[in-house]
């Protein structure tokens, strides 16, 4: 009877622990958003300024340029970055479907392999995309407008 139980812990505990990166995929979708919200809401801000017209300042208005321009790149690398981060969660959620058949039976009928494929793609494309959010981050930082003509 120990024995069983102690394998019903085991299989649960296989089949969770890819869903605590879920809550990490989740939570890092949540924050590439937010930044993508404020890009966009940067970017509609400084168009707004260009095309009213009340910019005549040749220099400012063309530092206005630039930044809407920086901010169009920041919500690309955003766009990219929502990409793989909803990737890598199709890929672990495949993963947590693969152990459940595996557990419930289903998986005489499997390859091994796939819950290995798709958990690594999974992590992968996590990574990756972490990776564009911090060149998003250090783009952000270095276009900050620290150059502003005005300032």
């Amino acid at each position: 009877m120990d024995g069983s139980i102690d394998a019903i812990t085991n299989n649960i505990q296989l089949a969770l622990a890819p869903v605590f990166l879920l809550t990490a995929i989740a939570t890092l979708l949540n924050a590439i958003s937010t930044r993508l919200a404020r890009s966009v809401d940067r970017m509609r801000a400084i168009q707004q300024r260009i095309h009213d017209g009340t910019v005549v300042d040749q220099a400012a208005l063309s530092h206005m340029m630039l930044e809407a321009d920086e901010a169009k790149i920041r919500g690309r690398l955003c766009t990219v970055a929502v990409f793989f981060v909803v990737l890598s969660g199709i890929f672990i959620s495949l993963t947590v479907l693969e152990l459940f058949f595996f557990q419930a039976g289903a998986g005489r009928l499997m390859k091994t392999s796939f819950v290995i494929w798709t958990f690594v793609f999974g992590l992968i494309s996590f990574m990756t995309s972490l990776t564009i959010v911090l060149v998003e981050v250090v783009y952000a930082y270095r276009s900050a407008g620290w150059h502003d003509p005005h300032h």
